[in-house]
């Protein structure tokens, strides 16, 4: 609680700059040491979530940069996160019940420049085998699983720090 109670404090171009590095940090650590040094392939879902990583890294990066609007950045940075941590529970319900045959679905850029956005959006939330499995833990939890968590904390600390300021 003192962590948040600090973060309301923050001015929000700090604020939106610390979450931007936060972003940066993940995405390096995904693509140079888990993609690069560990050669793990992102299924689609991993690189949903990248996208959606990568999304609130800008936005924040914008209202840094920026520094007007807070509350349509942070609604924005809210959105962005919400649409990852949600392929991130549907990722992390697969490895917890993997389905009973394992296949491995068309990739992300196949499945773009094949449907209309109208079909795409089940077969993306549909997943494919490989989303299933588990090539890497940290404490005991998968990458879908520190995805989740990661998304969660951007946010409540979003809101709670959005909610905070317009008390004042």
């Amino acid at each position: 609680m003192l962590l948040l109670q600090s973060l309301s404090r923050l001015p929000f171009r700090l604020y939106f700059l610390m979450l931007f590095t936060l972003c940066v940090g993940e995405l390096c650590f995904g693509v140079f040491y888990l993609q690069e040094i560990k050669g793990l392939e992102p299924c689609p879902m991993c690189a949903m979530q990248r996208y959606a990583l990568a999304g609130v890294g800008l936005v924040s990066l914008v209202a840094a940069i920026h520094n007007r609007g807070p509350r349509i950045h942070g609604a924005l940075v809210t959105l962005i996160a919400l649409a990852g941590g949600g392929v991130a529970v549907r990722q992390s319900w697969l490895q917890w019940n993997p389905p009973a045959v394992s296949e491995c679905g068309p990739d992300l850029e196949f499945l773009i420049e094949s449907f209309p956005l109208t079909e795409l959006l089940p077969k993306l939330f549909h997943g494919a085998g490989d989303c299933s499995a588990v090539d890497w833990t940290f404490l005991g939890l998968s990458i879908a699983n520190w995805g989740l968590v990661t998304f969660i904390g951007i946010v409540i600390a979003t809101l709670w720090m959005m909610q905070r300021r317009s008390a004042r």
